[in-house]
């Protein structure tokens, strides 16, 4: 056999040696994606008291007026003239991170980022806030009228740091990156609530019930 030949058996065989280690390797590793938490999991750990969490390098985003929600009742004028009543209004706003995931006031999310907020800023944060009031409302015949409010928010991002006292899922650290969107203090960056009376027309099915007998020609308030 000449040498060339062998070389080149020689070659061949290291080549399938190695593959045949790099198949053993590939089939013995463990599924490390399978087995990472997600961040809703790592989260309930904050929440429950499991993992010892802080949320660390919070970083406030500028303030800005929210959506415009109903707040009260509506108001139907079956009427042939302008009706002024006064309603009643009463909202909360809460807090969600990116995820959806709820901060529950007086929660233990709620006070560790509170926490990391006051620590680096000065000022506390609330997680909620709740307002009521009342306000005189006119709605123009055959109109429906209820009022709204827009409250200040404000998102906060930073990293959770979870800390284990023993191995979960491998580790006794785990991190993760979140945003949390809240009702800010109003006044915030220069931003203001915003309370206001909306009315629309009524729907042609509206207008009938206000023809239906003790509707006619009153005025009738109906639960939000």
């Amino acid at each position: 056999m000449t040498m060339n030949r062998l070389k080149r058996r020689a070659a061949h065989a290291l080549s399938m040696a190695v593959a045949a280690c790099a198949v053993a390797a590939a089939t013995s590793l463990p599924a490390y994606a399978a087995d990472q938490p997600t961040q809703q999991q790592l989260l309930a750990d904050c929440g429950s008291g499991e993992g010892k969490c802080t949320f660390n390098s919070p970083k406030l985003g500028k303030a800005y007026l929210g959506e415009f929600r109903q707040v009260s009742n509506s108001l139907f004028n079956c009427t042939t003239s302008d009706a002024t009543q006064t309603m009643t209004w009463d909202d909360t706003v809460g807090s969600t991170d990116e995820l959806g995931v709820s901060v529950t006031a007086g929660g233990q999310i709620a006070g560790i980022v509170d926490l990391s907020i006051t620590a680096s800023y000065s000022h506390s944060w609330s997680s909620s806030h709740s307002e009521s009031s009342s306000l005189n409302m006119t709605v123009k015949p055959g109109e429906v009228g209820w009022i709204s409010r827009a409250q200040v928010m404000q998102k906060v991002s930073g990293t959770w740091q979870t800390h284990y006292d023993s191995p979960k899922w491998g580790h006794y650290y785990w991190f993760f990156q979140d945003t949390i969107t809240g009702p800010a203090k109003n006044g915030t960056d220069g931003k203001s609530n915003a309370v206001v009376v909306k009315t629309r027309k009524m729907t042609a099915a509206e207008k009938r019930s206000c023809s239906d007998g003790s509707r006619k020609g009153r005025t009738l308030v109906k639960a939000r």
